[in-house]
């Protein structure tokens, strides 16, 4: 978090950082297909604190498929 800090974000900013970045880390792993791993880390190197609904409805289906459930914060079926 504490690197978050040179971006300027506001304390509650970086937190929201840190929980979209907790939720790639969980569904993120080498054996994920090339356009996923893209995708997360494209999602990842964005330069705000907050996902788009868009990009919010692509991560919430990559977790869905991948069996991890963010609004518990543990993988809802043990796949990854």
């Amino acid at each position: 978090m504490q690197h978050l800090k040179s971006f300027n974000y506001l304390p509650a900013e970086c937190e929201q950082m840190q929980v979209i970045c907790d939720r790639i880390s969980r569904v993120y792993s080498d054996s994920l297909e090339e356009t996923l791993k893209s995708l997360l880390q494209s999602l990842g190197k964005l330069n705000r604190p907050y996902l788009t609904a868009v990009e919010e409805k692509l991560l919430v289906l990559i977790e869905r498929e991948y069996g991890v459930d963010d609004r518990f914060g543990f993988e809802a079926r043990g796949l990854r």
